[in-house]
């Protein structure tokens, strides 16, 4: 019986990594071809894009102010009977410059700034806007978060699992409710301790899960401390 169970879990966990593995090939090819299409760029065509960039940015920059107001939109947890809580109104996606007032905390999505959290296996010792962290979970990123409360054994042990798994990443935030406390897009979840079964659970199902809005999207080449 433990035998077949300890089968089910490798065979889970292989395929979770063989799914990773998949989408960063597929992010490497994506920069492949970005670099290419970047060295063949005309100077006349650079001009013509640096203008058409002013123009776009003056535009969304109009359009921010009210992008970041419709975030603040109703909505609520559910819980499931598993104890993952779900946002039960669909989030936003727009990317705004002007600060996002989230309805919960640590935020599980909507607006957010266009540049994301490296989210490799980055463990953050400060913590980090949220802005930036939402547009992690978008790509499908799990985030770990702590307050003063959690023990630092805990802390110890939660980052380095988390350097250990692609699309993840973690960082203290004082204003949650709980010590430690897990969050996907859409999806969240507070847990007793590192040892606590639910975490490798939350990171099993969500890590590039189907909640995912932009599965594949890149985990690196954005923000750092």
């Amino acid at each position: 019986m433990g035998s077949a169970k300890k089968s089910a879990n490798d065979s889970g966990s292989a395929a979770r990594k063989a799914r990773i593995e998949e989408m960063r090939r597929a992010e490497r090819s994506r920069e492949r071809r970005n670099r290419i299409l970047t060295i063949g760029v005309s100077v006349v065509v650079v001009a013509g894009l640096v203008v058409g960039a002013a123009v776009l940015v003056r535009s969304q920059s109009d359009d921010s102010d009210t992008a970041a107001s419709d975030s603040k939109g109703t909505g609520k947890f559910v819980t499931d009977a598993d104890g993952v809580k779900t946002w039960d109104t669909k989030l936003t996606q727009n990317h705004v410059t002007k600060t996002v007032d989230y309805p919960m905390e640590p935020p599980v999505g909507g607006d957010h700034n266009a540049v994301w959290m490296n989210c490799n296996g980055d463990v953050y010792t400060k913590a980090i806007n949220n802005m930036n962290a939402v547009h992690s979970l978008e790509h499908g990123a799990v985030w770990v978060t702590y307050n003063s409360k959690a023990a630092k054994t805990d802390i110890d042990a939660l980052a380095a699992k988390v350097k250990k798994t692609p699309y993840t990443l973690m960082s203290p935030d004082d204003k949650q409710a709980d010590p430690i406390m897990l969050s996907a897009w859409g999806k969240q979840r507070t847990v007793t301790s590192a040892t606590d079964p639910n975490v490798d659970k939350f990171l099993e199902e969500f890590v590039q899960g189907e909640q995912t809005p932009e599965p594949g999207a890149a985990c690196t080449n954005g923000l750092s401390q």
